[in-house]
């Protein structure tokens, strides 16, 4: 799992894994208020941690803050990820390029034993597994990049592209295909054929905005009014 910010201090990191959590294992769903007393009392704490907990996550994108109402679970619809995807799409492909390009040997062996973690993972039927080895996969190609920039920017989508990923492994079929789609980046890499590795990837992320177009609505379900209102 992802570790949380570390300048976070103690009591504020508990509450941030906390919702983080909660968000991500869909207990608390899109478009839902994130009441702090819970949390707060489930984890023995005052509410002011709570509430800054809640305020990273607000700005890694987790939740969204509505004025006068508190925080609320962030609503991804197909075109909010293909926004994000778009963006994903040109970055795994520069990455891409940068790697079979120089094709680092240590990282390419590494991108192997994920791939061969994933397919083990798949026939056991362990989807938590699975889709930690994916992250790992995408996030390994990032870092392989010479440049900075890209990291941080990749950095900056880590939250949307973590929830947009958890509806993905869900669709039927999907894991599969990705996990073929990963083996043909692989493949491109080791080949050394940048353009190879860039259409691999773009590809990739081609077949990722369609299965969420599968699970997403195409625009927010709930009227203006109504998503920015807390809950009774």
């Amino acid at each position: 799992m992802t570790e949380a910010p570390p300048e976070l201090n103690s009591l504020v990191r508990s509450a941030y894994e906390a919702v983080r959590q909660a968000v991500l294992e869909r207990r608390l769903l899109p478009g839902e208020r994130v009441t702090v007393r819970p949390f707060a009392e489930r984890l023995g704490i005052s509410p002011t941690p709570v509430k800054a907990a809640l305020a990273v996550l607000e700005r890694e994108g987790f939740l969204v803050a509505r004025k006068h109402s508190g925080y609320f679970v962030a609503e991804m619809t197909a075109a909010d990820m293909r926004d994000i995807y778009e963006l994903r799409s040109a970055i795994d492909a520069l990455a891409a390029r940068h790697i079979a390009r120089t094709r680092p040997a240590g990282l390419l062996d590494r991108l192997g034993e994920l791939i061969e973690g994933q397919r083990t993972a798949l026939t056991a039927g362990d989807v938590e597994t699975y889709a930690e080895l994916d992250r790992e996969f995408h996030a390994l190609i990032w870092r392989g990049s010479a440049n900075r920039r890209l990291t941080a920017i990749a950095d900056l989508l880590t939250a949307q592209l973590r929830l947009g990923h958890n509806l993905t492994t869900a669709v039927p079929g999907r894991p599969s295909a990705s996990l073929d789609e990963h083996v043909e980046i692989v493949d491109a890499l080791l080949s050394g054929d940048t353009a190879a590795a860039e259409q691999a990837a773009r590809r990739h992320v081609a077949q990722v905005i369609r299965a969420l177009e599968k699970v997403l609505p195409e625009r927010s379900t709930l009227p203006q009014d109504a998503s920015r209102s807390p809950r009774p």
